[in-house]
């Protein structure tokens, strides 16, 4: 019985992610996504926009994450380099945040 409420705790989640990959694919004109590994805290699922936006969702394990989607039609690279990474636009906020990490400006904490 524990069993069965778990799975459908689970079943709920990976739905609840999708939909969220769902409603980002159709703000930023579709999407495609990359899942990375954070270890024990789960599987980060990176979305990139047709239009540049991005954003990521976290899912505590790989296939609820994998699951989640597949349920939302999108479509996965291996890896966050090439065409996926020149897909995002980045904007003087995220500048000002990546360059204040290595420069003194603002932190990132």
């Amino acid at each position: 019985m524990a069993d069965t409420k778990q799975a459908k705790q689970t079943e709920r989640k990976a739905a609840r992610l999708a939909k969220q990959i769902k409603a980002f694919s159709a703000r930023h004109g579709g999407a495609e996504g990359q899942l990375a590994h954070l270890g024990q805290r789960g599987t980060r699922i990176v979305l990139v926009g047709e239009d540049g936006g991005w954003g990521d969702l976290v899912a505590p394990t790989h296939d609820m994450a994998l699951s989640a989607a597949e349920r939302a039609g999108l479509t996965l690279h291996e890896n966050f380099d090439g065409e996926l990474a020149a897909k995002v636009r980045t904007g003087p906020y995220e500048w000002s945040r990546m360059a204040g990490i290595q420069v003194g400006g603002p932190s990132n904490g």
